[in-house]
This record gives C-alpha cells, sequence and structure tokens, in this order.
C-alpha cells in the first residue's frame, strides 16, 4: 500500500513520530510548516501528559468503566475528535480539487488520493501526539490540524503544489461542525442503536416468553385488574421502539460557509462558483446534509434534537429499571448468581438488582448531560461566541454514560428467570380484582347498583371467593352470564393480555 514503510508501518507515524521528537526536543523537525516549539510550549505539552489507568483516570467512564465505555473512545476522545477534523480538513482539499472553477488546483492522480486515504486510515497515536506538539504552540487546535496536514503533503511531490489549499476558505468551526457531526453519527449509528437493540431484543424475548404468566397489576401501588408478565414487558418493548426510530432519523446538518456563513472569502477569491454547492457536495460525500443557513457556526439544532431523542429513550428506560426492580422485590423475577460474588459485606444471602440501579443512576447522568447539552448548544451571541466549543466536548461523556446504562441493563435483563408460582400466589390472594368484571356485567344486563353493592362488599376488606361466589348466585343474570363469572379467576381475567404481549411493533 502507498505509504508504508518497512515492518509495515505507515510513512504517516515515522514522520509523525520523528517530527514529534525532534520537536519537543528542541530540534530542526525538517518540517516547513508551522512554529517550533519553544520551552513553554514544551512545558505546556509535558504538563498534559500522565499515566491514565483504571486507578489514575479522573472520570470513571475511563476507569472503573472503561471496558462498557471503550467503543466510545476512538469516536469521541481527543484522539477521535482529532481524526474527524483530519477527515474534514481532506474531504474538503479534495472537493476543491474536484471544482474545475478552482484552477490552480488541479484533480488529485488517483496515487495522489490513495496517499491521502492512507494518510487518514493510518491516523494514530503519534499522529495524534505530533499534532498536539504544534498545538502546544500555536494554542489553536484546528490549525495544528491544518499545520499537519500541510507538513505531510509537503513530504511529497504528488501533494505538495496543493498545501496551500488545506483550509482554503475555511473557518475553524467548519471543521468542528463537520468534525462533530461525524462522530455524533458514527456514537448513535455504530454504538448507541446496537446497545439500545440489545435491550429490545431481549426485552422482546421477555415478553414472548412470559405472554400468558398472569400478574397482579398495580395502580397507585395498590392491587388492581390483572394482566400479564409479557404483556407489561411488550409495553416497555413498544415505546423503546418508537423511540429508537427517534433517534436514528435525527439529520445531523453541517456546514462549511466560512468565517460568518456567507462564503465571503471564498466569492472574494472565486466569484464565479456556486459554493453552496461545491459545499453541499463534499458534505454529501461525508454522509452529512448542509444547512445553508448559519451564522459561523451550524446552530446545533440537529445535535440538541438527538440528545432530546436520546433522553426520552432514556427515560423510558429508567421507568423500565425501576419497575423490574420492584418486580425483583415482589419475588416475581429471580436472579441467576455467579460463583464468588458478594451481594452484602454483612448479609450473606443477598442478591440485589445492582444492574438496574447502576442503570438508572447512570441514565440519570446521561440524561443531566443531554438536557444541558441540547438546552445550550443552540445558543450563542451574535455570530459565534465560543461557549459552545468546552460544551461540545461532552457530547462523548453524555453518550459514554447511556452506553454504561444500556450495558447494566443489558446484563440485569440476562439475570432474570420468572417465578411464576411466586406471581400466581400473590394473584390468588386477590379475588377483589374480580369485582370490576361482575359489576360490569351487572350494568350489561341492566342491574342498577351493582358499582355500590361491590364496593360496599370489597373496599377495605378481604374478600374470599366463597363470598363473592354467593353474591354472584344471587344476581339476576342469564344462566351463560352467570356460569362464565363463577368460573372466572384472577388468573384467567386478563383480556387479551396474552396476544397483546405477543404482538410486535410495526416497524
Amino acid at each position: 500500500m502507498i505509504g508504508r514503510g518497512p515492518q509495515g508501518r505507515s510513512l504517516q507515524a515515522q514522520q509523525a513520530r520523528t517530527w514529534a521528537s525532534k520537536a519537543l526536543n528542541g530540534e530542526d523537525s525538517g518540517s516547513t510548516i508551522g512554529p517550533k516549539i519553544d520551552d513553554n510550549a514544551r512545558r505546556r505539552l509535558d504538563a498534559g501528559r500522565i499515566f491514565v489507568n483504571e486507578l489514575s483516570a479522573l472520570s470513571p467512564l475511563d476507569g472503573r468503566y472503561a471496558r462498557d465505555t471503550r467503543a466510545l473512545t476512538p469516536i469521541f476522545s481527543e484522539w477521535g475528535l482529532m481524526r474527524a477534523r483530519l477527515q474534514a480538513e481532506i474531504a474538503w482539499l479534495v472537493g476543491l480539487s474536484e471544482e474545475p472553477g478552482v484552477a490552480e488546483l488541479p484533480p488529485f492522480t488517483a496515487r495522489a488520493r490513495e496517499r491521502l486515504e492512507t494518510f487518514l486510515a493510518d491516523f494514530d497515536n503519534e499522529a495524534a501526539g505530533a499534532i498536539k506538539a504544534i498545538e502546544a504552540k500555536t494554542n489553536h487546535d484546528v490549525k495544528a490540524i491544518e499545520y499537519y496536514l500541510r507538513d505531510f503533503m509537503n513530504h511529497h511531490e504528488d501533494l505538495k503544489a496543493a498545501s496551500e489549499f488545506v483550509h482554503f476558505a475555511l473557518t475553524s468551526e467548519d471543521v468542528n461542525n463537520v468534525a462533530y457531526a461525524l462522530m455524533a453519527q458514527t456514537g448513535r449509528d455504530k454504538v448507541l442503536l446496537p446497545a439500545l437493540d440489545a435491550i429490545i431484543t431481549a426485552l422482546d424475548e421477555l415478553a414472548c416468553a412470559t405472554a400468558s404468566v398472569s400478574m397482579l397489576a398495580r395502580t397507585h401501588g395498590q392491587p388492581a385488574s390483572p394482566t400479564t408478565v409479557g404483556k407489561e414487558i411488550r409495553v416497555f418493548v413498544a415505546r423503546l421502539s418508537r423511540a429508537r426510530g427517534e433517534i436514528q432519523t435525527v439529520p445531523l446538518p453541517a456546514k462549511m460557509n466560512g468565517a460568518v456563513g456567507n462564503y465571503n472569502a471564498h466569492y472574494a477569491a472565486y466569484p464565479a462558483i456556486d459554493w453552496p454547492t461545491v459545499s453541499a457536495r463534499v458534505l454529501a460525500g461525508l454522509g452529512l446534509s448542509q444547512n445553508p443557513h448559519t451564522t459561523q457556526i451550524e446552530p446545533h439544532d440537529g445535535l440538541a434534537e438527538l440528545c432530546h431523542a436520546v433522553a426520552r429513550a432514556n427515560t423510558i428506560l429508567i421507568d423500565l429499571a425501576r419497575d423490574l426492580w420492584g418486580y425483583i422485590s415482589l419475588g416475581y423475577f429471580r436472579q441467576k448468581t455467579r460463583e464468588g460474588e458478594v451481594g452484602s459485606s454483612t448479609m450473606p444471602h443477598k442478591v440485589n438488582p445492582i444492574d438496574f440501579e447502576n442503570a438508572e443512576g447512570n441514565l440519570g447522568l446521561a440524561n443531566a448531560l443531554l438536557d444541558h447539552l441540547a438546552a445550550k448548544l443552540p445558543i450563542s451571541r451574535f455570530q459565534r461566541d465560543l461557549s459552545d466549543s468546552t460544551v461540545l466536548r461532552n457530547v462523548g461523556s453524555a453518550f459514554g454514560y447511556a452506553l454504561l446504562a444500556y450495558r447494566a441493563c443489558a446484563r440485569g435483563l440476562s439475570k432474570l428467570s420468572i417465578d411464576e408460582v411466586r406471581v400466581r400466589a400473590d394473584l390468588d390472594c386477590h379475588i377483589e380484582v374480580l369485582t370490576e368484571a361482575v359489576q360490569t356485567v351487572m350494568r350489561r344486563y341492566g342491574l342498577a347498583g351493582g358499582y355500590e353493592e361491590l364496593k360496599a362488599l370489597s373496599r377495605g376488606r378481604v374478600l374470599t371467593a366463597e363470598v363473592l361466589r354467593d353474591f354472584i348466585a344471587r344476581l339476576s343474570l342469564p344462566p351463560e352470564a352467570r356460569a362464565a363469572l363463577e368460573h372466572l379467576s384472577p388468573e384467567t381475567y386478563v383480556g387479551n393480555a396474552p396476544a397483546q404481549a405477543q404482538t410486535r411493533p410495526r416497524s
């Protein structure tokens, strides 16, 4: 492959390692682009170096829970942001070369295009370190990307002549908004949605398996008309499936239209070119749609909408976690134990619903961040202020807490097994739930006062099956109606709950 050196190491990585090492040691790096690294810049870079592992990480997402959030690291880390910015810069450069009106930048040869593609594909920690070394001097992260790309191009004859068109007519936000749109899109499509799908699939299987397991419903925490376990789980499948669809379809627009959104510099250099079309074409090549009306920043309305959509799904999951916690507490579900695992440091018998508790806690953290992101990001003074920049760096944290919660929830679901005996016993203790059926049948056949009679018979009292049967026997009902009521039990009084439990939501 083009750009590969001995031992399969990319030329890019070799150059990056050499450039960063020489620059940090005060030597001449041989770079023709960008500033030299002075002592103050070197100290700033060194101060940022810390050995990070599970014990030294500031955030639990990168420490205790790194194993569960690792899939997001290459997307939302500083490394991921650098790579996404580099992708945006290269896409714009190539797009310019394909525009006939930019005569000074002819189309790249196939070899040059492949070299740029390899340069991006081979982006690694050493390359990121080289960019940080440049940033230590510039104190500007996007300019460091530009200098790094130009330096690479100046080392290759088939790219050198085009280096002055890197970052041509762009503002930093043209690069940043594209980078964050790419990161959010990838994090959503490749990580969050598959994790949410795992929960929906597990719930769907549980709903089908328990479709006919009759269960005492509870409204206001008190016994209510019976349902089935599967139907109540199916409610969450339907809710989450809808929420998932909302997350998936949120558009993430982007812009590449200059310092205040008017293509000022673009038209100053090439007034005859249709710059909105060029911009739209480049963005489409990255899988993004164009927002044609912006200030210096893309106003983040799409990202805010995505944050709200994820937060709504998370709220449904909080409801699920609390319900499952409650069903476990009632003994309806048992949890599979693991050899060597401890539930309490003092009570040996404990098997706690920690997965659902962890899910609830982390969903709350995720939503706190998502709500702030959605409220803050669309607001920017005049044509822009920088308050969104530091906030945007926390999109990954919001996704991280959500992912952590999704995996905890899936883990909890995998441990559940229904205790049908316990569920049935609880149901059989509440014959009073049949009074709704009796008074409704009485209404059908014109027997007045049924509700009031059954209220006097059952409210605040223990109602037995024998007492209810005697009441039914005295009613002036058609024989078939009386027989149906006499054969009714809490276990069979579930309406169409079993059928609902088996009905999958439309996609």
